[in-house]
């Protein structure tokens, strides 16, 4: 798949069984109950989410999904997840520059994450869309333990 063959929208009630299959499929993403993701969805949760997803055009299928949670003027992005077999193929970055663009039209200026500092592959991502690192969390999180590294993106 390239990735003119992805469009990205907004996440919808539909896709959830979905997001929770690609979620759950990699050991990398966070596993949220389906009740985080309806919340995620919900216009009158408090504080407000922001949530899309990548399908693929010709089955219609969704192949990646994005989670932020916006306190303006700042954001942050609580999961980015793309299926295995739609990796390295750019729709991590698609995702990224999408909700960055939902986020500017909302008024954000800043997002923010964390990210455990063993994922090389998420790290250099962010890396490469412009995100810097901001700081640490020193053994943030378990299971095993490890750092939590702190990134940020100004979206001016």
């Amino acid at each position: 798949m390239s990735t003119s063959e992805t469009r990205i929208r907004r996440m919808a009630r539909a896709d959830l069984d979905r997001v929770i299959e690609i979620a759950q499929s990699l050991k990398e993403a966070p596993h949220w109950p389906l009740a985080a993701y309806q919340t995620a969805l919900d216009e009158n949760s408090e504080p407000r989410r922001v949530s899309l997803v990548a399908e693929d055009l010709e089955t219609g299928v969704v192949v990646g999904f994005a989670v932020a949670c916006m306190v303006a003027p700042q954001a942050e992005l609580e999961t980015i997840a793309v299926a295995a077999e739609s990796q390295r193929r750019g729709v991590a970055r698609r995702i990224l520059a999408a909700l960055a663009e939902e986020l500017k039209r909302l008024r954000v200026r800043e997002v923010m994450l964390e990210v455990r500092a063993s994922n090389q592959s998420a790290l250099a991502l962010y890396r490469s869309t412009g995100f810097r690192e901001t700081g640490r969390r020193p053994r943030y999180y378990i299971d095993p333990v490890e750092d939590a590294v702190l990134l940020s993106f100004g979206l001016e």
